[in-house]
Order: structure tokens, then C-alpha cells, then sequence
């Protein structure tokens, strides 16, 4: 079957789908994206995802290329052509066609969009085997990091150092030794006192939806937990580390660095939260 992807208005086979030399995206990075789970056909946490779009869009100063009714309509569509009901859908948003320069164009182009879908597994049913290892890497990225840019370089050669590694993800470190976020997700920590922690927003990390449904669901669930960063210091000494992300749901991390995180098992808080948000994501919550 003949994956199907929307571009620029048009659905057309994913094999053809292109965009123009002197889109922006292409020669600067001039654009956002979003990435939507879908699972049992549901589309998950889509006003969230919206709503980031939404404000990554305004932050550098890009049209909303459809409104958000249509917008919904084709992501639906898109899952729908290429009978998706596990998978992602993936969305990308640039400023458009125009001659190279740096400057936004005098006059204005009509924004870029392009919504593509693929299958996945799935929700995970095995906790300890969806567990996984990380490294720590010193955070090169650029100072806006709450935009949800397609400029991914520096995540890029962070995943490729974790990769390389044998691991899944790269924890990364400001110049303050502080943890920011993962190199595509958000990090938590069980810490030594037993508090739940994750990094306050702020210009340092993304504003991960998968996070926030998942803060949701800690407040209804009365369980304690505190915004507030950590340290490597910390990190080392956690009793559990896991990381949140369309693609990771909750993935707990059992060894950073080569050393075991606690007793290298996946602790009680990650598989209490996984179990938590598999059954928002189920639709039974």
C-alpha cells in the first residue's frame, strides 16, 4: 500500500511528495513541527499538540497556514489514507517559498505545510523491556528551546552520540551542570527523598505535551512531585529517571552513563505512571 502524504493542499502519494528548492525550511530551518500519536485510531493530546503549534508559530512570527478545524480535518484524513490506527502523525509548518535571504520576505508567502503518517507498535506492554539506558551530554542547542523548531542539529548529533553508545537518549547538561531535558524528551526523577521531579518551563525545554497531560494526570492521582531542576550531582543519585514524549510515553531509564540507575530496575513511580497514562492514552480516564 502506497503511503500517502498532504502537501501544501494537496494529497498526494508519499514517494512524490516535495517541496520547493527555496522553501525556507530547507535553506534555514524557518519552521516548526509538531509529531501526534495516534493509538486505537484516536488521535491523543491533539488540543495540546494544537496549541503548541499555535504558539511556536506566533513566537516566530508564521501564519497559521490553515485554521484549526481544518487542520484537524487533515490530520484525520491523512491517518485515515493511510489506515493508521497505531503510528504518528508527523506536521511541519515554514514560512514558505521565497528568494534566499535572511530576512523575512518584504512581501509575504504563503506558508508550508506538510502532514505525513506512519504505523507504529503501539503502547508498549512489556515495562522492563521498553526500559532503556542514557547518556549524559552537555546541552549545545540555542536559547529558545520552548519552540518546537525544525533547527534539530544539536539534538541530532546528541541521539547520534547516545546511539553510538548503546543507548536510547541523551540527557543533557547546561553549562551549570544542571539538567535541562532529553535530546527528544523530557526528563524526570525519582529523588533521593522519594519527590517526583521534573525542570520547570521556562526558555531551556520544550513544553512536552505527553508532560503535561502527564502532570494532569499526577495532580488528579494526588501524587507528590516538584518543577524544579536537577543537577548531574542528583541525576547520579536518583532512585528512578524516565523521560515522557509522544514517541516514549513514559520510558523508564535504568542506567545512565554505564552506571546502574538505583538497582537498574524499573521502579514503582515509572511503572504507576506508565499504567497511568496507557489508560489515558486508551481513552479510560
Amino acid at each position: 500500500m502506497s503511503r500517502i502524504a498532504y502537501v501544501n493542499g494537496a494529497y498526494v502519494p508519499h514517494r512524490a511528495a516535495s517541496v520547493h528548492i527555496e522553501d525556507r525550511g530547507y535553506q534555514f530551518a524557518d519552521g516548526v513541527y509538531e509529531v501526534v500519536l495516534v493509538a486505537g485510531g484516536r488521535m491523543i493530546d491533539t488540543a495540546l499538540h494544537l496549541a503548541r503549534l499555535a504558539r511556536s508559530l506566533a513566537e516566530i512570527r508564521i501564519p497559521p497556514p490553515l485554521c484549526e478545524r481544518a487542520l484537524r480535518l487533515v490530520l484525520a484524513e491523512v491517518a485515515r489514507r493511510n489506515h493508521v490506527e497505531e503510528g504518528l502523525l508527523y506536521l511541519q509548518v515554514t514560512r514558505g517559498v521565497a528568494r534566499r535571504e535572511h530576512p523575512f520576505p518584504k512581501v509575504p508567502v504563503r506558508p508550508a505545510l506538510v502532514v505525513t503518517a506512519r504505523r507504529g507498535p503501539g503502547l508498549p506492554r512489556d515495562l522492563a523491556r521498553w526500559a532503556a539506558r542514557a547518556i549524559t551530554a552537555p546541552d549545545e542547542r540555542w536559547a529558545r528551546c520552548d519552540i518546537k523548531t525544525i533547527g534539530l542539529l544539536p539534538n541530532v548529533l546528541a541521539k547520534e552520540a547516545a546511539v553510538r553508545r548503546g543507548a536510547v537518549e541523551a540527557i543533557l547538561l547546561a553549562r551549570d551542570g544542571m539538567v535541562t531535558e532529553g535530546a527528544s524528551t523530557n526528563v524526570w526523577m525519582v529523588d533521593a527523598e522519594g519527590v517526583l521531579r521534573t525542570r520547570r518551563l521556562g526558555p531551556e525545554i520544550l513544553p512536552g505535551c505527553t508532560r503535561a497531560a502527564l502532570l494532569e494526570i499526577l495532580a488528579e492521582a494526588g501524587l507528590r512531585f516538584e518543577e524544579r531542576a536537577v543537577s548531574a550531582a542528583e541525576l547520579a543519585a536518583a532512585r528512578e529517571i524516565f523521560l515522557t514524549s509522544a514517541t516514549s510515553y513514559v520510558r523508564p531509564i535504568v542506567e545512565v552513563d554505564g552506571a546502574p540507575v538505583a538497582d537498574g530496575q524499573v521502579g514503582p513511580v515509572a511503572r504507576r505512571l506508565f499504567d497511568l497514562f496507557g489508560a489515558h492514552v486508551r481513552g479510560q480516564r
